[in-house]
C-alpha cells in the first residue's frame, strides 16, 4: 500500500510544479480559482501528499436513516437509525452505534461498537477490531453481551462517497446463546452531504438463522 502512495505522490508532482507557479503565468481564469478550493489550496502551498494520505481519513461520519426488511420473519417491516464512524478525537479509534426494530416491536436489534483502524486512515483498504455490546431478540429468540469481531473496509472513493465495507461479530461469545452476525454495507453519495446505502445482514444461532436487509439514507458529516 505504501508503494501505492508512492506512485500517487509521483503522479502528483506535476501539479506541485504548477503549485510554485503564479497564476497569471498559468493563465487560469480567476473565476475558476475563486470556485475551486483545491486550486485555492495548492496555489497557496505545496501540500505533502504522504502526509495527507496517511493521516487525513478516507471517509467521514455518517448518520442514518432507512427502512428494514426481516425476509426471515415473515418479510416483516422496520425501521432503522445509526451513526458510524464517529471519530473520537484525532485518532483511529470510531463510534459506531444503531437500532433496528419492525414496526410491530417483536424484533429488535442494537449495540454499540468501538472500532480502531489498524492502517492510516487515508488508505483505500482498512481493517479494524470491534468491541462493543449488542442485543437481539426476535420471536424466536434473545440474547445480548460483548459483541467481538473484525471489520474490512474499502473505500472506493474518498470522502465516503463511494465505500463497502464487511463486518464479522459474535454476540456473547462462547456462550450458549452465542450469536454470528455478518453484516455486508456499500453506500454511494448523490450529493456532498447525502448518500444512499444498503446492508445485508446475517444472524446465525443454535436457534434460528436471521436475515436483513436495509435501505438506508446517511447524512455525511465532514
Amino acid at each position: 500500500m505504501r508503494i501505492l502512495s508512492y506512485f500517487i505522490t509521483t503522479g502528483l508532482l506535476f501539479i506541485s510544479f504548477l503549485s510554485s507557479v503564479k497564476a497569471e503565468e498559468l493563465e487560469i481564469d480567476p473565476k475558476i480559482i475563486e470556485e475551486s478550493p483545491t486550486l485555492q489550496h495548492w496555489l497557496k502551498k505545496i501540500p505533502n501528499i504522504l502526509e495527507d494520505i496517511d493521516n487525513d481519513p478516507s471517509f467521514n461520519t455518517l448518520i442514518r436513516l432507512g427502512y428494514i426488511q426481516f425476509p426471515s420473519q415473515n418479510n416483516q417491516g422496520g425501521i432503522g437509525i445509526g451513526i458510524d464512524d464517529l471519530f473520537l478525537g484525532k485518532t483511529a479509534l470510531t463510534l459506531k452505534g444503531d437500532y433496528q426494530t419492525s414496526f410491530n416491536g417483536h424484533i429488535q436489534n442494537a449495540g454499540v461498537n468501538l472500532q480502531y483502524y489498524l492502517l492510516p486512515l487515508g488508505y483505500v483498504i482498512n481493517i479494524a477490531p470491534v468491541l462493543g455490546y449488542r442485543f437481539v431478540t426476535n420471536e424466536q429468540y434473545s440474547t445480548d453481551g460483548v459483541n467481538l469481531g473484525a471489520r474490512l473496509k474499502l473505500v472506493l472513493s474518498r470522502n465516503s462517497a463511494a465505500d463497502i465495507s464487511l463486518t464479522q461479530t459474535f454476540i456473547n461469545p462462547g456462550g450458549n446463546d452465542e450469536v454470528g452476525a455478518t453484516i455486508l454495507s456499500t453506500g454511494y453519495a448523490i450529493s456532498p452531504s447525502l448518500r444512499l446505502s444498503a446492508e445485508i445482514q446475517k444472524q446465525n444461532s443454535r436457534l434460528n438463522k436471521e436475515s436483513q436487509v436495509g435501505i438506508f439514507l446517511e447524512w455525511i458529516l465532514k
